[in-house]
């Protein structure tokens, strides 16, 4: 790959990292006037459907799409790429289809599963963001194939664009026009279809206007049997980048189907544990917007990743991967830390009260877990190393099954928080056990362990003095305005005490802090590090 061509790729990767952040922070926002409009036992219904949308969405923005670009960037010649594509669009459309068929026969069943009869409208109006995956997968992969990423971007901001505002719209008539709770959440689902079909007429005019119609998929044939090799490599590996894109979402999915049934079995009434889960449920914003991070960071690697791979330079990627690691682990574990600590503050100024605080608290931990198998599993992809992370997956969501009922049934919510951490915990424990030494070794070298609790714990003792300071001097919180102000205040004192941490024992080098966002404008402001950089090795 030139330098040219490679400038393109950054370039492209920046456009979809913004596209992304823009659409995850607003997929987090719609959250919080949802749950104000409706109630937790409206946000429950909501969030009891939403994993399914959320896994079509997965398979239409990330998954298919990154493994269709791979398969059409492998070809140079444009004849290539078009006999490659005739053959992969019948393997889609007829994924697409058998899902959507699936949910939508089966959508009682799938309702009565979750424990919840009335869901069934909810289901059967979301089935249908299935039969829209082929296109916008096909759109998309094609596009970025190409490295043509400003269609793939405009597209996903504008499909979240006009899902928030429907469910925002279905929200207000559920006050102003006196809806139930499932009638608000038909109609702020079927913002889901409405999305889809503008971020594909998005995509359809991109095509018309880039190619002239002349590589459009509706012309290729759904009845050509694709062949086993990649029908194999189909699976294993666009189901492996589907998977991890949206692995929280399944891990939400196993939610659905056993949290409002196991606090039942805890001694709730069903209309008690509707409202638990929705309270519950609060913790899924929180986590996302911590997320950001992670998908900024492996956007940024990936490619450097796979380009050291290729040009056969392992000292480079060794050191590449590590300092991956040592980024996304301090980061995702000070978002969390610092989450935890803010978070009963949060929860009141985001969602009118305090209930839930002890299952929130342990669900934003999963922001560390989840950010850290991103990062291993992006270092496995760009080896070309699939099965190892398909059954690192298959056994954490196994662990999650399997603990979800039990601990929930004992716990309560906590007990549905502490299956995920426990999920996920045996997925990083997978890759861990997979990976090579020399890359799990990251923790070990420049003291990089001992240094990070150094920093996490002065951030924690600044925020208990904060608190301590705050009921000293003002006493209880009264007003959601006053604590949103403390949390932001709180945010604020808590960066600025581990950022200084961070550079006080040197937990990163100058080279990795000029990969970080504003990386390079925090080291001129504090001037504190030397202008050699130590060696990260």
């Amino acid at each position: 790959m030139d330098h040219k061509e490679m400038r393109k790729v950054m370039q492209g990767a920046f456009v979809l990292t913004l596209a992304s952040f823009i659409a995850k922070v607003l997929s987090a926002l719609y959250r919080i006037p949802l749950q104000n409009l409706v109630g937790d036992e409206g946000f429950y219904v909501y969030q009891q459907v939403y994993p399914i949308y959320g896994i079509a969405m997965t398979l239409a923005l990330s998954g298919l799409p990154q493994f269709i670009s791979k398969y059409v960037a492998e070809r140079k010649d444009p004849l290539q790429r078009k006999a490659a594509l005739q053959k992969l669009y019948p393997l889609v459309f007829w994924t697409g289809v058998l899902l959507w068929l699936f949910t939508f026969s089966f959508s009682r069943w799938i309702a009565f599963m979750m424990g919840d009869l009335q869901l069934k409208p909810l289901i059967q109006i979301v089935s249908f963001t299935f039969l829209l995956m082929p296109g916008l997968s096909f759109y998309r992969g094609n596009f970025q194939g190409r490295f043509l990423m400003e269609p793939t971007a405009v597209s996903q901001v504008i499909e979240q664009f006009v899902r928030v505002s429907i469910i925002v719209c279905s929200a207000l008539a559920f006050r102003m026009l006196g809806w139930n709770v499932y009638q608000t959440g038909t109609a702020a689902m079927s913002g889901a279809v409405l999305g889809g079909l503008c971020a594909y007429g998005v995509l359809h005019y991109y095509e018309q206007k880039i190619h002239g119609g002349a590589l459009s998929f509706r012309h290729f044939s759904i009845f050509n049997r694709p062949p086993k090799p990649l029908i194999r490599r189909f699976f294993i590996e666009g189901g492996l980048v589907s998977i991890y894109s949206g692995l929280l979402i399944f891990f939400q999915l196993i939610d659905s189907f056993f949290v409002k049934n196991a606090l039942e079995v805890y001694g709730l009434t069903e209309q008690s544990a509707k409202i638990a889960k929705g309270v519950y449920d609060r913790g899924q914003p929180l986590v996302q917007l911590g997320l950001v991070i992670a998908t900024a960071l492996s956007a940024t690697f990936l490619p450097a990743l796979t380009r050291y791979l290729m040009s056969s330079v392992p000292s480079q990627f060794l050191k590449t991967a590590k300092i991956y690691l040592r980024l996304t682990t301090a980061l995702a574990l000070a978002a969390s830390v610092g989450l935890a600590m803010l978070l009963p503050y949060i929860n009141y100024a985001l969602f009118k009260d305090y209930a839930g605080n002890a299952a929130l608290v342990l669900f934003v931990f999963s922001i560390a877990l989840t950010a850290v198998i991103q990062a291993y599993q992006s270092i496995a992809q760009s080896k070309n190393s699939f099965r190892p992370s398909l059954k690192g997956a298959g056994w954490g969501l196994l662990a999650k099954a399997l603990a979800t009922p039990l601990l929930t049934g004992r716990l309560g919510t906590v007990g549905a928080s502490l299956s995920t951490l426990l999920g996920l915990a045996v997925t990083l424990w997978y890759f861990v056990h997979t990976e090579k030494a020399d890359i799990n070794s990251f923790w070990k070298e420049r003291k990089f362990g001992k240094k990070l609790i150094q920093c996490l714990s002065w951030m924690i003792l600044s925020l208990f003095l904060y608190y301590g300071l705050l009921m000293l001097v003002f006493g209880p919180i009264q007003h959601r305005s006053t604590a949103f102000l403390v949390s932001l205040v709180g945010v604020i004192i808590g960066a600025f005490v581990f950022v200084n941490a961070v550079i006080w024992t040197r937990l990163f080098t100058v080279r990795e802090w000029l990969m970080l966002p504003f990386g390079k404008k925090i080291l001129r402001i504090t001037n504190n590090l030397k202008s050699e950089e130590k060696p990260c090795d």
